[in-house]
């Protein structure tokens, strides 16, 4: 069974708390630049980890220091609270990484 979309209006108001991360379409994305490569792939080892966890898995581009991710419920075919509540995490461990 998938996830429910999130209506405009819980979208608009999750992304007020999300203020790093910007919509487009049916996906969310934030980019984040490291210290140093190293720190980028530790914070997606860190993402990854939860992610497992959650069994739901952002997109992820790694341009040397810089790490994009995406978030869009596939099965669902838009956004959900799943991935505000993954938004949240990823800012919870870059806020850490700093």
């Amino acid at each position: 069974m998938s996830e429910p979309k999130l209506t405009e209006a819980e979208l608009t108001e999750a992304l007020t708390e999300l203020s790093d991360w910007t919509r487009s379409g049916d996906t969310i994305t934030r980019t984040i630049e490291a210290e140093t490569f190293p720190a980028g792939i530790e914070l997606v080892r860190q993402v990854a980890e939860v992610a497992e966890k959650a069994n739901h898995h952002p997109d992820i581009d790694i341009r040397w220091r810089r790490v994009t991710f995406a978030l869009s419920t596939h099965d669902s075919g838009g956004l959900t609270a799943l991935d505000v509540s993954q938004a949240r995490e990823i800012d919870r461990l870059a806020a850490q990484s700093d």
